[in-house]
């Protein structure tokens, strides 16, 4: 095979790479690719040996037994040096270097003088380096994995549109609904569409929390200029969970200036939050104003159709990954979408539960059989109520910690990530709001408690002890 590659003479490793995972990605379909394949990078041992290095264990064995042969067949038909690629997970690898410094001819640093660089993604679209810019998006979320229903109809043609660079007389665009009914999805989906239409174009995607702090860290080094330059020239800005700007008075200013800037420029602006723009009463009433302005979507709350659409569509996607071979009985999913009535992300959060647990077994599943494998996991099954007070003295507990180090103003590690561990089993076991949250946690903000959140939910993905540590502390809840 002769691939572009080679015919332009390229030796780099990090342009065969994204060459080759482009392909692969193509053949092992969107759902594997952005699990095991999207979170890892090449790298070099101290031997010149070129690795492909997962973020964890699970993801390197499900990568050597599914994937390692072909990516080499990929490579060796792309790579004029016929270099061969092995992998390990992160916690394997020593002294290793950036494979780009093997083209460049710089040697590894010697042992215990790593070279330290992040765990670059393989983006959905590859059409220029301009996609850099996509950090914080998260590679599932695309049109392509959105499930349309009656409640997001309207709301998903609009955001095609908006993706498509389409002429339209509303800016900004306001996503608005309940938690954890797509309006993330949207967003993601928008920005990773508008990219690969216009690869040269600026799309900026962030959320509130990401907003704020950075604004904040831009004010503590006073580089606000570099912050607001770095707004004001996106061609797009999308900004998630907008609602959370609130009761910040120099973060409100700042967001309706560069608001401003990119609506009389004819720049394009994209929004959410969890209610209408009037309905933001700790939003200030200038700010609320021209959120109100353009076009307010909403995002109702999923029918019982769409639930069952959304589950099978899960479904789908963890039989590709190899979790779950066959299809469930219709009356077993029918069962799990009526005993879980929450949002799509608890929906999900179930069906994941089921095929963890029934793998191989899923096809044979009964409702009875279901039901005692998940338990009490079931809303409709008979469920004890798990407080914050619980989960603070489980987690100190496990920890071996005091409970009052959870509320403490104590920042080391030691104590931060545990908190940060409580703070997400909270908002997954209980029914309690960011702000409720924080003040149970010491009258903490509620950006603190949305940041820990959001830390925990990138770890579980990144680091095999913080997924055990919260897999233990959950099956300790639920008794």
């Amino acid at each position: 095979m002769m691939g572009s590659a080679r015919m332009a003479g390229m030796t780099d490793p990090d342009h065969i790479w994204t060459e080759a995972a482009g392909r692969l990605r193509g053949e092992i379909g969107e759902g594997a690719f952005s699990s095991y394949i999207a979170p890892s990078a090449v790298r070099v041992d101290g031997s010149g040996q070129l690795i492909l290095v997962t973020p964890t264990a699970y993801a390197r064995d499900w990568v050597r037994k599914n994937a390692l042969r072909r990516m080499n067949e990929l490579w060796l038909g792309l790579d004029p040096q016929a270099r061969r690629l092995d992998v390990r997970c992160r916690a394997e690898m020593g002294s290793v270097a950036p494979a780009s410094q093997v083209a460049a001819g710089r040697a590894p640093t010697a042992a215990g003088n790593v070279v330290q660089m992040p765990m670059a993604t393989v983006a959905p679209v590859a059409d220029g380096a301009r996609a850099v810019r996509a950090a914080g998006l998260q590679d599932r979320l695309t049109f392509d994995s959105f499930v349309e229903g009656q409640g997001n109809a309207f709301a998903l043609a609009i955001a095609r549109q908006a993706a498509a660079w389409a002429d339209g007389h509303f800016n900004p665009i306001f996503f608005c609904g309940p938690y954890g009914y797509g309006k993330t999805h949207l967003l993601n989906a928008i920005a990773w569409e508008a990219q690969r239409l216009r690869p040269d174009a600026k799309v900026v995607y962030l959320t509130a929390e990401r907003f704020l702090s950075t604004f904040v860290r831009a004010m503590q080094d006073r580089s606000t200029a570099a912050f607001k330059d770095s707004l004001r020239s996106a061609d797009m800005l999308l900004i998630d969970d907008v609602q959370f700007v609130g009761g910040k008075a120099s973060t409100q200013e700042e967001l309706l200036s560069t608001l401003t800037a990119l609506i009389e420029d004819g720049k394009k602006i994209i929004l959410s939050a969890d209610k209408p723009p009037m309905a933001l009463t700790e939003v200030e009433p200038r700010l609320r104003s021209h959120l109100a302005s353009g076009l307010t979507c909403p995002v109702e709350p999923a029918d019982r159709s769409l639930k069952l659409a959304v589950a099978r569509n899960r479904i789908e996607a963890l039989s590709k990954l190899g979790v779950v071979s066959g299809e469930v009985r219709p009356d077993v999913l029918e069962h799990l979408v009526d005993r879980t009535p929450g949002s799509m992300r608890e929906l999900e959060g179930a069906v994941n539960t089921l095929a963890a647990v029934a793998a191989t077994r899923l096809s044979a599943l009964t409702v009875d059989e279901a039901q005692g494998l998940l338990g009490s996991a079931l809303r409709g099954g008979p469920e004890r109520r798990i407080t914050v007070d619980e989960i603070q003295k489980t987690v100190a507990e496990h920890f071996t910690l005091k409970q009052a180090d959870l509320l403490s103003e104590r920042r080391t590690r030691s104590v931060a990530r545990p908190r940060q561990i409580a703070m997400y089993l909270c908002k997954q076991h209980t029914t309690r709001s960011y702000p409720d949250i924080g003040r149970r946690f010491g009258g903490r903000d509620h950006t603190t408690v949305l940041h820990g959140v959001r830390k925990i939910e990138e770890l579980i993905a990144q680091d095999e002890q913080i997924a055990r540590d919260v897999e233990a502390l959950t099956r300790k809840l639920r008794g």
